[in-house]
């Protein structure tokens, strides 16, 4: 989402699920996530419908009466009222409203997660499972490719899982694969992990070594990105011993490359020069 009015509204409409959700038990705030993802599968749909309430020139009221018709009896009354708060909210274009709705829908999966305990856990299943796709490039193609209709697309997800995660990661990877919204599955998959960190305000590290980090050398890396990002930070691991030494360490788009095949791939790129 790179529009700043769209962000603000998806600030200010998170704001408004974070009070509204403080009232809500297990239950109800499960309904509540489940219905807000459920709109924005709406909204996926009926690319018309998007673009008339993300519309400026329609006022607010009428955006809002538009979705409170059609949202009535088929939702229940927690997301009923967000909707209509983000609806009358401005949102750059109707993808925007669309990508906020569902992350509103994801915060609230989260927030449940955050409360039952699992949250560790399902940010770990998700991100195990984007390593799975991720090194079966068939699985990837697949799940990558827009021609596969949703609902095979959860089924081979479903199959891969096999009920070995967390109920709610379970929720968040089916709702991916029905619905990657034009972009890679990968993509959302990383993008469920960094949400599923930012509920802490942490920052998720992927850390790709030669071989197994131990304990101490992990905590120093640790400890060493957490002054670097001025935010505590979440490393996941993997090994690959094609790095031959050292450590790749990627936040978000960032790379930085200290290992051994890296620093000879660069050297090999000066020498081309």
């Amino acid at each position: 989402m790179q529009h700043i009015s769209s962000r603000q509204a998806l600030d200010e409409a998170t704001n408004r699920l974070l009070t509204q959700a403080a009232t809500l038990d297990d239950t109800g705030l499960g309904a509540f996530g489940d219905d807000l993802l459920a709109v924005g599968g709406l909204l996926q749909r009926e690319p018309a419908l998007r673009r008339t309430l993300s519309e400026a020139t329609t006022g607010a009221d009428t955006r809002a009466g538009i979705m409170s018709r059609i949202l009535q009896g088929k939702v229940g009354q927690p997301a009923l009222a967000l909707v209509d708060f983000a609806i009358r909210l401005h949102w750059a274009n109707g993808r925007d409203l669309k990508e906020g709705v569902e992350r509103l829908g994801r915060t609230a999966v989260f927030l449940r997660a955050e409360r039952n305990g699992d949250l560790d856990d399902v940010e770990d299943q998700l991100f195990r499972f984007g390593r799975i796709a991720d090194a079966n490039p068939g699985l990837s193609v697949l799940l990558d490719d827009p021609t596969t209709p949703g609902d095979a697309r959860a089924e081979l997800v479903r199959r891969v899982i096999g009920g070995r995660v967390l109920p709610l990661t379970e929720q968040l990877l089916l709702g991916l694969a029905q619905d990657p919204g034009g972009r890679s599955f990968s993509f959302g998959v990383r993008e469920l992990v960094d949400q599923a960190a930012a509920r802490r305000d942490r920052v998720v590290a992927v850390v790709t070594s030669a071989v197994e980090l131990t304990t101490e050398e992990s905590n120093r890396l640790v400890a060493g990105l957490g002054k670097v990002y001025g935010r505590p930070v979440v490393v996941h691991s993997e090994v690959d011993a094609s790095l031959g030494g050292g450590v790749r360490v990627r936040v978000g788009d960032e790379v930085i490359d200290g290992s051994i095949s890296g620093r000879l791939a660069e050297l090999r790129r000066r020498l081309a020069r």
